[in-house]
């Protein structure tokens, strides 16, 4: 697809020092965008600073929840990339007011003050195929109920709904991409709960032997990263939308424990954690076509190339992202005066 469009364009990436965001920042800056990155940097939500190392990026510290930090940033924006927030389904059940002050009162301040200094504006939202929850048919497409089974799967909805209603408004112009579960480059290992991959590549890049719970029959079919990248370019330049939520999936839908042995050979299957079968979804796969349609995007990345491609790039940068002495870290810290409330106890 023809960016050229980008050339000169002054965008803002929220969670840009993220995983995914930071490898938007990247391509935007490659493309010739002005691009701005607004990162809070919370602990827990996978930000490192390394991810934008010689990026050609202006970078603002500073927290959505907080707007007026970047007024101006949002004020020249012609599009906004909002990947800021926390995708940690475990995260959600333990912290829940954590989560819902990252995932909703953030969000809100943020698109409030985008509608006030910049009406109209594209804004094209990071949302999640965990909103569905369990699925009740495969693959899944748009018009699948919405029944999230945790707390990050709720307030990332209500995040939804905050692009939805104010684009109903014509406050902005919002795309909601519903990624399934990413991979790549600038992925987080060292934080805990940040998706079963980061913790397969963590074990591969260790050679230790990764473990899928149950028979490992579980169907996922996993996003590369430069797919992903590709899908918010596509929707910030698309023309006028009728409906503004995409599912956006991979290229392919595999068993966990076949996943597994394209990222390390050693795999065994262990008994599924009681604690966490409150939020299982048991398989998963995502049904593309809408977006192939609307915005001409489609996955072109395998998980055999895709992996290959990970453990290439950690192995070249592995001290900015692991440290085989350390554990995965797990401490996080009150967020805007939220308290830590338990539900379930997190992995040993």
């Amino acid at each position: 697809m023809d960016y050229s469009s980008y050339r000169n364009l002054p965008v803002l990436v929220t969670g840009g020092l993220g995983f995914i965001g930071s490898n938007l920042a990247f391509e935007l800056a490659q493309l010739g965008a002005k691009v701005t990155v607004v990162d809070s940097l919370v602990p827990g939500c996978g930000a490192n600073r390394a991810n934008l190392r010689n990026a050609e990026v202006t970078l603002i510290e500073a927290d959505l929840s907080e707007p007026s930090l970047c007024e101006a940033a949002i004020a020249e924006a012609k599009v906004v990339f909002n990947l800021a927030g926390e995708i940690s389904h475990i995260h959600s059940m333990e912290y829940p007011e954590r989560d819902l002050q990252i995932n909703t009162v953030s969000q809100l301040r943020f698109l409030d003050a985008c509608r006030r200094l910049n009406r109209g504006v594209r804004v094209v939202y990071a949302g999640t195929r965990q909103v569905f929850g369990k699925p009740n048919y495969l693959p899944v497409d748009e018009s699948h109920p919405i029944r999230p089974v945790d707390f990050n799967g709720v307030h990332k909805y209500a995040a939804t709904m905050y692009h939805m209603m104010m684009s109903d408004l014509g406050d902005l112009d919002a795309v909601v991409l519903r990624l399934t579960n990413v991979y790549g480059p600038r992925m987080s290992l060292s934080v805990a709960g940040q998706g079963f991959l980061g913790v397969f590549f963590r074990k591969a890049l260790l050679g230790e032997s990764i473990s899928v719970f149950g028979d490992g029959d579980q169907l996922r079919d996993p996003l590369f990263v430069s797919d992903a990248v590709d899908a918010f370019l596509r929707a910030g330049v698309a023309g006028k939308l009728g409906d503004r939520a995409f599912n956006i999936g991979g290229l392919e839908a595999l068993p966990l424990r076949e996943i597994a042995r394209h990222i390390a050979g050693q795999v065994e299957t262990i008994p599924f954690p009681e604690h966490l079968k409150c939020i299982d979804i048991g398989s998963y796969s995502t049904d593309s076509s809408y977006a192939a349609d609307v915005l001409g995007w489609r996955p072109s990345v395998s998980i055999a190339e895709g992996a290959a491609k990970t453990l290439d790039f950690y192995r070249s940068h592995l001290v900015d992202y692991l440290n085989p002495a350390e554990s995965l870290r797990r401490e996080l810290p009150e967020h805007a005066g939220v308290k830590r409330r338990l539900i379930f106890k997190a992995i040993p």
